[in-house]
């Protein structure tokens, strides 16, 4: 499994994706010293690492149904988002990574993110709790042919850990404003695209420069900054690349990228401003359309709640390969209770074991 250690894998990575977009070399520096602050972060940012141990850590966990999974899921890859009639959404708001996979590694992977989140404080339950619940959820939305969540009448527990975060709109826009200028040059058309979806196509806008994410964290992002009535506006462009399973089957070029289909098929209330284009993302950037970091969580939350839901969202996503789950439902009836739980701490310990090697290094 450690044959070929986390330094070469990671710049064999780098190269795929280089050959694919131009590669922020500053970003990627920051990104590697990231890595080494703690394991969460590591874990965020090396999922071409953890499609590569995967068969040989999770053992028979690795052998399941296949459908086109989220890939890089874990509990900091939930956030809100605004639907056509304005009501607030949650869910999975990262697909960077989507291909076809077994099931389980979207179980796995979120599962060992709440083990590492329980080690480093950020959660308070204990990890079996964080992997029952987890399963728990994704087995009854798979029972009950699923359901979004829709922070209106419905979820008020749910909502108001969500608006715990919003309250921080002021802090975000000043943070937006504070973005260096962009030197990058969108390509003509996807500029135009980008345009379409601000409130008027002709709004004066700047382009800044962002950095965000970890696992994207290099990739050319250009936002678009306005003031439309008085306020901020904000639109942003994400260069894409095919799922790092593409990496890993030794293919170079012409992978497609399957953020679209599966926002397409999945049981969910659709984000009217995210727009996958021609190998970019598009979508707009506000206090209520992002991720929800676990550091931001209030004082009194219901985790074991939280991570229940986390199942079942990744149910809903699951759904979108609607052939595959019948078979998906006869794999888990025959699966024993603690085999998520098994298999989570044994990734925890390959990605720590590849950690501690990053940061030594």
């Amino acid at each position: 499994m450690n044959e070929i250690n986390i330094r070469r894998t990671t710049a064999s990575y780098e190269k795929w994706v280089a050959a694919h977009i131009s590669l922020d070399q500053r970003a990627i520096s920051y990104k590697h010293k990231q890595m080494a602050s703690a394991l969460f972060p590591f874990l965020r940012a090396t999922f071409y690492r953890w499609v590569q141990i995967w068969r040989a850590a999770a053992g028979d966990s690795a052998v399941a149904p296949s459908l086109l999974a989220v890939g890089d899921l874990h509990v900091e890859n939930f956030g809100t988002w605004r639907d056509i009639e304005g009501r607030l959404i949650w869910g999975i708001n990262d697909f960077d990574e989507v291909h076809k996979m077994p099931y389980t590694m979207d179980l796995v992977r979120l599962a060992t993110s709440a083990l590492t989140a329980c080690r480093e404080q950020h959660l308070s339950l204990r990890p079996r709790q964080a992997s029952d619940a987890i399963l728990e959820g994704y087995a009854d939305a798979l029972k009950s042919g699923g359901r979004p969540f829709v922070l209106a009448e419905n979820h008020r527990w749910l909502r108001k850990i969500a608006l715990s975060r919003l309250r921080d709109a002021t802090i975000f826009w000043d943070k937006m404003g504070k973005l260096p200028n962009s030197q990058s040059r969108l390509p003509r058309d996807v500029e135009s695209e980008l345009r379409k979806l601000l409130p008027d196509l002709s709004l004066p806008c700047e382009k800044r420069e962002r950095l965000a994410g970890l696992g994207s964290l290099g990739h050319m992002r250009v936002v678009l900054l306005g003031r439309w009535h008085g306020c901020f506006v904000a639109r942003e462009a994400k260069a894409l690349t095919p799922s790092a399973c593409v990496w890993l089957s030794g293919k170079s070029k012409g992978e497609a990228i399957r953020y679209g289909t599966i926002l397409d098929h999945a049981v969910r209330v659709p984000d009217p401003f995210v727009r996958p284009y021609k190998g970019w993302l598009l979508r707009r950037l506000a206090p209520d359309c992002s991720r929800i970091e676990l550091t931001s969580l209030p004082a009194r939350r219901a985790e074991e709640r939280l991570l229940y839901s986390m199942g079942w969202e990744t149910a809903n996503i699951h759904f979108g390969s609607s052939k595959a789950i019948p078979a998906v439902k006869r794999d888990l009836a025959k699966r024993r209770g603690n085999w998520l739980h098994k298999a989570a701490k044994s990734m925890l310990r390959a990605t720590e074991r590849d950690w501690v090697e990053w940061k030594g290094r």
